[in-house]
């Protein structure tokens, strides 16, 4: 809406792990959700239909854990009934037997995690779909309201933290639950007096866990803090990079540029410097347990009280268990960030749905000249000839109910009529195009369309029967001939020839590369404005509306360029209603009535000749004695 409000984008952020800290990766900040049972119920509910797989993932997960804890154990008749009395000529079916233990434990390892990706893939893949099918779905305020790139880290970043918990995070916890206490137990049955040990240097870990990993969140949220200024700095300083260069602002940008990028220097620095040395402590205060189990038990050994096969047992145990405390406390935040990004996809599912709530659909018959006659279809099956006749009656409007955009506005334009917008920036212009499309509904007052109020036609209809050419022309990735037929996609690649030589644009499109098949890509940047504005009134030719809405489309073109777009203009609005928003008074002189808008408000009504009598704020306008602001 451009002449109403401004739309401010982001770009996405990326989140997620960093580097060092436990297993070798970083805590990245980690938003704690505020329901993270209901959000996990409601993330599951999304595998309801794959119990089987499941159930095999927790079958291959307990195996490949219990392979491991059963392998340390093994060690202990290994070396207790085959190498300590000398069986030699049996022990290699022992060794075997144990290789056959981790083998078993690999091929489960393998299954769960094959499966465990498949799982994750499907699932995100149907929260990607509905959340896609639900952005159709909700109203622009609701767009009006958040970034986009808010709304694109809903897929990307929110996203893929869901897969990766579901493909790593969850499997790694448990798996690493059931070996620690897999490891706690058989630790406890080996040796409780060498256990008393183990449980010192256990809490010392989970205190270096818990301060260690504080200091490094706290530095990590400032780095992600500074990254999205430096993110933004960047973004900011490529889409204005022109304009960078023409004012000599090169040494202001880099300035602005080092600064944050040192302060994220700073930040990371300190982040990676916390998480980097848990590891480290981690390891050491791991061989220190090891070292002291290691000479008491070899004490115990000495005098009877211990076998050498469960000191060798205890002492695989003692290497093994900080392993597991460090990938719960790593694991444990990357879930935390996956249901706090969870929750924001949930919250944007469940926002209320765009209302509809009109019956009136719209049907149309082909005519023997290849045109159409359009017709209403009401509920009871009686219909009304589609003519084009919209009235707004007493409308007051506003997106913020204390600020009220359009305030009693009355008129009429009547079949086949051309009713003109003029006004200055935020008069509310786009505004009322934007209600007759029931983009949003009035709050006060009614709009019809051929006697029938346009809350009681259903939005699909009501938009299949107007055609718009905005401001600012979007043109998807597609061929030239593909973004013709957006507007109407049964259209043979005649039809969309004729169109395009009716809006003039032929000419130019057959001096592209491929002609008509021609990629256009970036939002047509390899077009002139004016070449796309082309584009985009053939488009709306192609669709063949009872009804037209002109945004400033015009506003963008070249005198020249106007010239010809408004030949095609003519051919376009021939027999149909149309409403023209312009700043260019010159295009809006042959229009049945100009509307002349300020703060909402109509001040002046009447033809051109009429207006340019009354010498009020439209003869102001056209003698140059006033500009539009």
């Amino acid at each position: 809406m451009a002449d109403d409000r401004k739309r401010t984008q982001e770009a996405p952020m990326r989140g997620g792990p960093g580097h060092g800290g436990p297993g070798g990766r970083g805590q990245m900040p980690v938003q704690k959700p505020k329901n993270l049972r209901g959000t996990l119920r409601r993330i599951f509910s999304y595998l309801k239909g794959s119990k089987g797989l499941i159930a095999l993932v927790v079958i291959a997960l307990l195996i490949s854990s219990g392979s491991s804890i059963a392998g340390s154990l093994f060690l202990r008749p290994l070396i207790n009934d085959y190498i300590m009395p000398g069986n030699f000529r049996e022990l290699p079916v022992a060794i075997a037997g144990l290789a056959m233990i981790y083998l078993l434990g690999i091929a489960a390892s393998y299954l769960q995690s094959r499966t465990t990706v498949r799982l994750a893939q499907r699932t995100i893949n149907t929260i990607r779909r509905e959340l896609f099918d639900k952005m159709q779905k909700l109203p622009l305020k609701y767009y009006d309201t958040h970034t986009h790139g808010e709304l694109m880290s809903r897929y990307t970043n929110d996203a893929e933290n869901i897969q990766m918990m579901l493909e790593q995070s969850l499997t790694q916890f448990l798996s690493s639950f059931i070996l620690f206490t897999g490891a706690v137990v058989s630790m406890i049955v080996l040796s409780p007096i060498l256990f008393v040990i183990t449980v010192i240097v256990i809490a010392l870990m989970f205190l270096v866990v818990a301060t260690m990993g504080k200091r490094s969140r706290e530095y990590f949220r400032k780095q992600q803090e500074v990254m999205g200024k430096l993110n933004g700095t960047i973004e900011e300083s490529l889409g204005g990079l022109k304009e960078i260069k023409a004012f000599n602002h090169e040494k202001k940008a880099r300035d602005a540029f080092e600064a944050l990028n040192t302060s994220y220097q700073d930040a990371a620095r300190n982040a990676n410097f916390f998480a980097g040395m848990m590891m480290p402590i981690m390891v050491n205060l791991n061989n220190v347990s090891y070292a002291f189990s290691a000479v008491f038990g070899g004490v115990l050994t000495i005098f009877g009280l211990f076998d050498v096969g469960s000191l060798a047992s205890y002492l695989q145990f003692s290497r093994q268990i900080g392993q597991p405390i460090n990938q719960i406390s790593g694991q444990m935040n990357n879930i935390y960030s996956a249901v706090a990004g969870a929750e924001r996809i949930f919250a944007m599912m469940d926002e209320a749905p765009e209302i509809d709530g009109g019956t009136v659909t719209i049907q149309t018959e082909k005519t023997a000249d290849g045109g159409k006659n359009w017709y209403w279809l009401k509920e009871d099956g009686g219909t009304i000839p589609l003519k084009g006749d919209v009235r707004f009656n007493d409308v007051t409007f506003a997106y913020d109910p204390e600020k009220p955009v359009l305030k009693h506005v009355s008129l009429y334009a009547k079949p086949s009529q051309m009713i003109a917008f003029v006004g200055s920036t935020g008069a509310g212009k786009t505004t009322i195009t934007n209600l007759i499309n029931r983009f949003y509904d009035v709050q006060e007052g009614s709009i019809t369309y051929d006697g029938i109020d346009v809350r009681d036609i259903r939005k699909d209809s009501l938009r299949g029967s107007l055609g718009i050419v905005l401001q600012d022309t979007h043109l998807f990735t597609d061929t030239v001939m593909g973004n013709i037929r957006y507007g109407r996609l049964d259209a043979t690649d005649q039809e969309c020839i004729e169109a395009a030589k009716k809006a003039n644009a032929h000419s130019f499109i057959q001096k592209l590369a491929k002609g008509y098949d021609t990629v256009l890509e970036g939002d047509g940047g390899n077009l002139s404005q004016g070449q796309r504005q082309l584009l985009a009134i053939a488009r709306a030719y192609i669709a063949q509306p009872p009804v037209l809405i002109l945004d400033e489309a015009t506003s963008s073109i070249d005198t020249r360029t106007e010239l010809l777009v408004q030949r095609g203009m003519n051919a376009l609005m021939k027999g149909r209603t149309v409403f023209v928003i312009a700043h260019r008074l010159s295009t809006v002189r042959n229009a049945n009535a100009i509307i002349v808008l300020e703060n909402g408000e109509i001040i002046e009504r009447g033809d051109h000749d009429e207006l340019l009598e009354n010498k009020g704020r439209y003869y102001q306008l056209h003698s140059g004695l006033a500009e539009l602001t």
